[in-house]
C-alpha cells in the first residue's frame, strides 16, 4: 500500500475525460504501446503513450473515451512526448482502461 496522503494532495491531481481520435504504432517505445491523440474539449487535443496493445486493437480505440492525468509534466517517451497519462487497472501483464460503462461524458469533464 502507498502512504496516506491528504485531501489536498489527491486536489492537485487533474482527472478528465477524453475521448482518443488517432491511434498509432508506437515502434520506438522499449515495451509495446501505442501513441494516442485525445480530445479534452476546451483543453485542447493532448497526446499520449499507452501500454494497451494487448488488450484493444487501433480500431477500437477510436472514439473510446478513457481518463487521463493532464496535469503532469509532459514525458519524454523515445522520440515522443507523453503529455497526459491515461489511466488504466494493471492486470497481469495487461492494462484495463478505465471508461464510463454506458453514458458519454463531455470532453474536458473533471473526475472528482
Amino acid at each position: 500500500m502507498k502512504p496516506i496522503i491528504s485531501f489536498e494532495d489527491f486536489t492537485k491531481v487533474d482527472i478528465r475525460i477524453g475521448t482518443i481520435l488517432e491511434v498509432n504504432d508506437f515502434p520506438k517505445a522499449r515495451k509495446p504501446a501505442y501513441q494516442l491523440i485525445i480530445d479534452f474539449g476546451a483543453l485542447g487535443i493532448k497526446k499520449s503513450s499507452a501500454q494497451i496493445t494487448t488488450l484493444y486493437s487501433k480500431e477500437e480505440l477510436i472514439g473510446k473515451q478513457v481518463s487521463a492525468v493532464v496535469n503532469f509534466e509532459p514525458r519524454q517517451i523515445a522520440n515522443f512526448s507523453s503529455e497526459v497519462l491515461v489511466l488504466g487497472i494493471q492486470n497481469g501483464a495487461d492494462v484495463i482502461l478505465l471508461q464510463s460503462a454506458t453514458l458519454q461524458i463531455k470532453n474536458g469533464e473533471q473526475i472528482t
